[in-house]
């Protein structure tokens, strides 16, 4: 973790200038009529948009949760298996993207191996912050079962862990789409398979 505010993900406000230059070609307003969208691209986006959706699944259902429209019993047979399958698809998709994509995009396009760094830096502040996350998950499913002061306290201490991941999150996964899928469009799936 860095405090520079170009490339720390807790600060950063989107990728350094220059490193913008393929999607400043190739824009988000023009990628879903691109022919190269299909295949890598497409598949790419889908992953991210289910992330993004299942993170505010989570946040939403918390939400209901200290707002009283869902009960603890009710809750925790909810949140548990939702929060697994993010937790576990989070970690495996960023190891393929670290072993297996990342070096194959960096070496197709060296001047944007920094931003492959940046990125590879941001997967170790997530996998920091998934592991509060499931730290914090699981003292709060315990504490469903115990006093409601306690249970709020546990409510409260997940909420935050949860909004600290999905923010981290969202500027990840938006700051790699405007790095990958730009290349993607660019050069094609053939060029970039691992």
């Amino acid at each position: 973790m860095t405090d520079r505010p170009d490339i720390d993900l807790k600060l950063r406000a989107g990728l350094p200038d220059d490193l913008r230059f393929l999607v400043e070609k190739y824009p988000r307003s023009d990628w879903s009529s691109h022919d190269n969208i299909q295949g890598m691209a497409a598949f790419w986006l889908q992953r991210h948009d289910m992330f993004r959706e299942v993170g505010a699944m989570l946040t939403d259902g918390i939400t209901d949760y200290r707002e009283g429209r869902k009960s603890a019993p009710d809750f925790a047979q909810w949140f548990a298996p939702r929060l697994n399958f993010f937790l576990g698809n989070l970690d495996g998709h960023h190891n393929v993207e670290d072993q297996h994509y990342f070096p194959v995009f960096a070496k197709a396009e060296a001047r944007l191996k920094r931003g492959f760094d940046i990125l590879d830096g941001d997967h170790h502040q997530i996998h920091d912050a998934l592991g509060l996350n499931a730290e914090t998950a699981n003292v709060f499913l315990r504490a469903l079962r115990e006093s409601e002061d306690r249970q709020r306290f546990a409510a409260d201490a997940y909420a935050e862990a949860n909004q600290s991941l999905v923010a981290m999150l969202a500027r990840h996964l938006d700051d790699e789409e405007d790095l990958i899928i730009p290349l993607i469009l660019d050069r094609g799936d053939a060029a970039l398979e691992p």
